[in-house]
């Protein structure tokens, strides 16, 4: 009998599935007594990609924020937009209730026998293990968004919206803010929309700035970290109406 000879053949290489992105806009309208915030807006967020959103005040940044969050409920609007399950918003105030204590605050809402353990390392992430049984108003202004950064993450978010969180704080507490929000966002890699009037705030934290102008984005730019920092600096301000010859 002859020896059987196999004949190996390769199989069509399967086409690449585009990846699913964790938020998606199209024609996202919103409008408030009359006047148009958001217009017709097309925006994909991909999985685990950290985004900031600039514009100046009443460009609509806050109400695409609130949109995506479901936060907006009794709006004139349209579109379609679709996001994660598990949603996590920290907003500029940290909105700890006085009257409970921080651990309480940050395990508002959850339920489970795991709850308790997970609000404490979540605490302990933060840089707030002992203060468990502490007070709100014993805080100071960073440990406060500190908590509210521990409420987020004990939830697990899928996708973690922040609404300017570290406006209130000075100049030194911002800037470990910024450090502790990266290491988090490294850590567990939820999608991140960073809604800031500060440009070197979005530049350090943001792999990808947008720019909302007029209710549309008006510029779209991806972080190279090996691109000097000032030149996406220049570019930012330039789309937001910020000259050399303005400042």
């Amino acid at each position: 009998m002859a020896p059987h000879t196999q004949q190996l053949t390769t199989a069509p290489a399967a086409a690449a599935v585009p990846a699913v992105p964790a938020v998606q806009l199209r024609g996202l309208t919103r409008s408030f007594n009359g006047r148009t915030v958001l217009d017709h807006v097309d925006l994909d967020l991909p999985v685990g990609q950290f985004t900031a959103l600039l514009g100046h005040s009443g460009s609509g940044k806050s109400t695409l924020l609130r949109a995506i969050a479901g936060l907006d409920h009794e709006v004139v609007g349209s579109g379609q937009l679709t996001a994660p399950e598990r949603v996590s918003v920290v907003f500029q105030d940290s909105r700890l209730l006085p009257w409970r204590r921080v651990l309480d605050n940050v395990l508002l809402g959850t339920d489970g026998k795991e709850a308790a353990a997970k609000g404490r390392e979540a605490l302990a992430e933060v840089g707030l293990a002992g203060r468990e049984r502490a007070w709100p108003n014993e805080l100071s202004g960073g440990e406060a968004q500190r908590a509210a950064l521990a409420r987020s993450l004990v939830r697990e978010p899928e996708l973690l919206l922040a609404d300017e969180p570290f406006g209130a704080l000075d100049a030194l507490t911002r800037i470990r803010m910024h450090v502790l929000l990266r290491e988090l966002w490294e850590r567990h890699r939820p999608s991140v929309l960073l809604v800031t009037h500060d440009v070197d705030e979005a530049i350090v934290l943001a792999d990808r700035v947008l720019v909302l102008e007029e209710g549309r984005i008006g510029l779209d730019l991806v972080i190279d970290p090996e691109v000097p920092r000032a030149e996406y600096r220049e570019r930012l301000l330039a789309a937001l109406g910020v000259t050399s010859d303005s400042r």
